[in-house]
């Protein structure tokens, strides 16, 4: 039995008796806890129906702006397996480091794949460390590289293995499935974006740059890492000035975050806007897709937008 978390102490005993209940299911399922969506889809794929998938950011939620609620944070505590990024999501990196979790049951995405530094120009304008939105030195944002979800797909398998070693045979089979699905997608991408116009991605905040480095394209982000932070008017100014100057066709915007700059810039460039999916949540408007059929459409978009043939 994990301890109890020491910052739970001061809560109500109902919402204490509700954080530090087991999120177990029955003897038969083992719990898993996913930061956010990609990781929850990862989870769900390779588990099967031999795990419960709990997926801490609800479909609708900006997940940088993730507030943990007493519940949540018993569930990281207590879950057979948990999946998450450090350095993403403040709140969830707040409730592992109380939670005396073994890096047997836990996989940190961030090590277990190759990151990428910020993109030069993609840091945002103040300091996020005082806002709860400390990202480090690295970009987050690995999932929208095919090759590293095939690493957090085995990583998952792994660990489900060692937890559930009765059911193993079929976490290898999930795995080796989605690990086959993953590299067709990869190879949709290199041959959809082989032979483009344009190889610059103008997107929303800096959430590209792994899809960018993979293809061979050139993200210039509006936002920094955070969506929420607004571009200089500087910084603003030279992204309208390179629109223009490279004939830049489609701004892209997001599902979970507003387009209200981008609009701004393809109204002053005569530019039209596109979404482009970070796949961070779902939203109403893609509850019904998955991961998979998410980057397909991120696909379709970039070869309209960068007229791919």
């Amino acid at each position: 039995m994990k301890k109890p978390l020491a910052l739970l102490g001061a809560l109500p005993l109902v919402l204490l008796l509700a954080a530090c209940g087991s999120s177990a299911k029955g003897d038969d399922t083992t719990t898993v806890v996913a930061s956010f969506y990609p990781f929850a889809f990862v989870a769900e794929q390779v588990g099967g129906t031999h795990v419960e998938v709990e997926n801490l950011t609800s479909p609708g939620v900006e997940p940088h702006d993730l507030e943990l609620k007493p519940k949540q944070v018993g569930e990281v505590q207590n879950a057979d397996l948990l999946v998450y990024e450090e350095h993403f999501q403040a709140a969830v990196d707040d409730a592992v480091e109380q939670a005396d979790r073994s890096k047997d049951d836990t996989i940190d995405v961030a090590s277990i794949v190759e990151l990428k530094p910020l993109q030069e120009g993609a840091e945002d304008g103040h300091d996020h460390g005082e806002e709860g939105h400390d990202h480090g030195e690295e970009d987050p944002h690995t999932w929208l590289d095919p090759d590293n979800m095939i690493a957090v797909t085995k990583a998952v398998e792994s660990k489900l293995s060692a937890a559930d070693p009765d059911h193993a045979s079929d976490y290898a089979a999930n795995a080796a499935q989605l690990t086959s699905e993953l590299e067709k997608l990869g190879t949709e991408f290199e041959t959809g974006l082989e032979s483009c116009r344009t190889r610059t991605i103008v997107t929303s905040h800096a959430a590209f740059q792994y899809l960018a480095a993979r293809y061979d394209l050139t993200q210039v982000p509006i936002a920094g890492l955070d969506p929420a932070n607004e571009p200089s008017p500087s910084q603003l100014a030279d992204i309208t000035d390179l629109v223009r100057k490279d004939k830049i066709s489609t701004i892209f915007t997001e599902e979970l975050v507003s387009p209200a700059i981008a609009d701004t810039i393809a109204k002053e460039t005569g530019a039209t806007t596109a979404t482009l999916d970070p796949i961070e949540g779902l939203s109403d408007d893609t509850k019904g897709q998955t991961y998979l059929t998410l980057m397909r459409k991120n696909l379709e978009t970039l070869k309209e937008a960068n007229s791919c043939t």
